[in-house]
């Protein structure tokens, strides 16, 4: 029997410093890190994703960042076939896999080793779900999507079918995922999540927003917004990015989109917390427990995965 191949992974909520800790443990275990994020491979769209910093890519190398324009998409489907080449490549020079992100599906749809539905697979999806809002009515099938996307749903009205089935199947990426799965992982994986007290990550959040807004967001999103970028991309509906256009067309003044900014991504965080609660490997390590130092979580992780054979 094959060995199988050994990665970490750091998951958890935005904000809560998955990236500095990924890269502090790349550089323990000659790591490299893989992004399991939907928005940084984007080119160019780098503060409302929080792509990581040339800095940070100096301390270790990142994949797969700024590899998509910003009009292409990139589905889970995507993030599982090329992390898996990936993974082998990085393997083969003797380094050490560490995904990071916070992407619940792409990670689930790895890990988990997710078949993805065919064309025709797709339709009877649809079909399945219109049934299923015959049966339990509009109102479920809107109950649905709340559970995945909660800002989208709230802007839908509940006899919007049409809008909302299309709307559970982007918050899938246009790549529907079958519920068959392999009954093991492909990997010998050790997950951490990070995790930290909601009302300060809330802050945290709002926090890192204003930064955005001071690193130039408003720019950036002005920039793609003048190119002809077109609004229904899956990189200009992303969380900072919408709003600003929002913002551009005089829907809102421009401390609104800021507060609405900050609003979608605590959301958006809340839904990502009730993701992983789900994920059952999850080591879940809350950073009041180390004094908030990425040194102390460190040195958990790195017990941890000497526990579990991966040094």
């Amino acid at each position: 029997m094959t060995a199988k191949e050994k990665v970490v992974v750091i998951l958890g909520p935005t904000a809560t410093g998955k990236t500095a800790c990924g890269i502090l443990l790349a550089q323990k275990l000659k790591g490299e890190i893989l992004s399991g994020d939907s928005m940084l491979v984007f080119r160019g769209m780098d503060i409302a994703t929080a792509n990581p910093t040339p800095q940070e890519r100096a301390l270790a190398v990142h994949h797969p960042i700024d590899v998509r324009d910003p009009e292409e998409k990139y589905s889970a489907f995507d993030c599982k076939r090329e992390a898996a080449s990936l993974i082998q490549e990085i393997h083969g020079r003797g380094h050490m896999p560490i995904i990071v992100g916070g992407t619940g599906l792409y990670l689930k749809a790895l890990l988990e080793n997710y078949h993805f539905s065919t064309s025709e697979e797709q339709t009877k999806r649809r079909q399945a779900l219109a049934e299923y809002a015959d049966r339990y009515g509009n109102e479920a099938l809107h109950q649905k999507l709340e559970k995945l996307d909660e800002e989208t749903a709230n802007r839908l009205k509940i006899n919007d079918r049409r809008r909302i089935i299309r709307a559970i199947e982007a918050w899938e990426d246009g790549d529907p995922v079958s519920q068959e799965k392999d009954s093991k992982s492909p990997f010998d994986a050790v997950v951490f999540g990070l995790t930290m007290e909601r009302a300060l990550l809330y802050d945290r959040i709002n926090r890192r927003v204003d930064l955005m807004v001071e690193e130039g967001l408003f720019d950036e999103a002005r920039f793609f917004y003048d190119q002809g970028i077109p609004l229904d991309s899956q990189s200009m509906k992303s969380i900072g990015y919408r709003q600003c256009v929002q913002y551009f067309r005089g829907e809102w003044d421009k401390k609104t989109a800021v507060a609405k900014i900050k609003q979608a991504t605590r959301n958006f965080a809340k839904r990502q917390i009730t993701w992983f609660k789900r994920e059952p490997d999850a080591i879940w390590l809350n950073k009041a427990d180390y004094g908030y130092q990425e040194d102390a979580i460190l040195h958990a992780m790195l017990n941890i995965c000497k526990e579990r054979g991966i040094l």
